[in-house]
């Protein structure tokens, strides 16, 4: 995949740093100019996943071109967070695990999108 654009970002060990932005990037606006070189990080826009018109968790790609190795894949990663502080009784389950099941295929659309991203490995 072709970067088109850069993006400079002051660091607290690198000074400003240039790097190349993908175009799935939401952009850095809340970037801190304390930030280490390393932590840097792209983030696509966020999927969030609900549960009784309530925010439970999200899930993101993200990149992070200065990380280690493992994590600076051109493909990226994808960011997972869940929480919940409900208690379910046996319907309320049933209700949870149907809102999981479309929360999957949205995971699965994010799996498909980020393969596209790279190509496969």
């Amino acid at each position: 995949m072709t970067e088109s654009r850069t993006v400079t970002l002051a660091t607290r060990d690198h000074g400003d740093v240039i790097l190349p932005e993908p175009g799935w990037c939401r952009g850095h606006a809340d970037h801190r100019p304390d930030t280490y070189r390393a932590d840097i990080t792209h983030y696509a826009p966020q999927v969030d996943l609900r549960h009784r018109g309530r925010t439970i968790g999200f899930a993101v790609i993200a990149q992070a071109p200065c990380a280690e190795r493992s994590t600076r894949d051109i493909r990226g990663y994808v960011v997972l967070s869940y929480e919940s502080a409900d208690g379910f009784d046996p319907a309320g389950l049933y209700d949870l695990a149907a809102e999981l099941d479309m929360h999957a295929d949205r995971l699965r659309d994010l799996a498909d999108e980020l393969d596209a991203l790279g190509g496969g490995q």
